[in-house]
């Protein structure tokens, strides 16, 4: 098999060289920075010390997992982590497509065109400035209160109460992934045969039944792949916005997984046992990912692989 393997594999690259080469910065992109790093995984199972080197350090086997699951915040850790990420799952998933469905309907392509480029607006928008408005709009004396105020409500010390920071985030999320997380979808609506929307006017199909059997069915596939690679995130989160948005009145339903990484592994130098929380999160992710393939290919038919 091999010796048939590499002689076709030399004829390909004889001929497509031109797209091996386009390929060959992305191949080595991931080797270098995503598969090269697995080695120093090993430093989870070592008392880690830079002096004696990732070999040289000594063996602690399973003893930093069993640590972390015996720590006071372990749980609520997990439990932050999956709350925003289910959070942004039920409200953050269906708001692209919606927006993706009402674009559809829009017929004057001026508005249309305008309309995309706004939403699309506030994802080009620098994290730390996007979360400097977050907290300038949120705070007592803030834009958001003003109008609570107007209308005769209560001021709300919104970065300051935990009970808000999970939907001010997922808010917040849709907000800044609305118009470029809608791209995908408007690209699979504008490949679904046109002739089906011709018949069915020709039968007497109104919009809504058009966009119920006609555009939905249409980007299933697209829903499917995006929801399969979602919930393979779902103990991930970056702690960029986390740490900008976080404090101390906060931590016990901000601090989440990569936050709880990054303070013991960069602030407090603690390489092994951060690494070690690094890796129970990745094999969460890969189960998970690998459940919701499943699920996808017996519900819908379709799946990753």
């Amino acid at each position: 098999m091999k010796s048939r393997l590499l002689p076709r594999l030399r004829r390909d690259m004889g001929r497509n060289w031109g797209l091996y080469l386009l390929a060959l910065p992305m191949v080595l992109f991931y080797l270098i920075f995503c598969y090269g790093p697995i080695y120093g995984q090993i430093i989870a199972f070592k008392d880690f010390s830079p002096g004696l080197g990732i070999w040289g350090s000594p063996w602690v086997g399973f003893q930093h997992f069993v640590d972390f699951f015996n720590s006071r915040t372990c749980w609520e850790l997990i439990r932050n982590t999956l709350m925003i990420n289910l959070y942004g799952l039920v409200f953050g998933l269906p708001a692209p497509i919606i927006f993706a469905l009402l674009l559809n309907e829009v017929k004057n392509s001026a508005f249309k065109r305008t309309i995309q480029t706004v939403s699309y607006l506030p994802y080009f928008i620098s994290l730390v400035v996007a979360c400097g408005m977050i907290l300038e709009f949120t705070r007592q004396d803030g834009v958001v209160n003003d109008l609570i105020a107007l209308f005769g409500g209560k001021r709300v010390s919104f970065m300051l109460d935990p009970d808000w920071f999970w939907p001010i985030y997922t808010i917040t999320d849709i907000w800044q992934g609305l118009g470029w997380g809608s791209i995908i979808y408007i690209a699979a609506i504008t490949n679904i045969d046109q002739g089906l929307y011709e018949a069915a006017t020709i039968d007497g199909a109104g919009r809504w039944r058009k966009m119920w059997h006609i555009t939905l069915p249409g980007i299933r596939e697209t829903i499917a792949i995006v929801y399969i690679m979602k919930i393979g995130q779902m103990m991930s989160l970056g702690f960029e916005k986390i740490i900008l948005l976080y404090n101390g009145m906060t931590y016990e339903t901000a601090d989440v997984i990569s936050t709880y990484i990054y303070r013991m592994g960069l602030m407090q130098m603690n390489y092994s046992y951060s690494s070690a929380v690094g890796l129970f999160n990745s094999v969460i992710n890969l189960v998970l990912l690998v459940v919701a393939n499943k699920v996808s290919k017996r519900l819908f038919e379709t799946s990753m692989w």
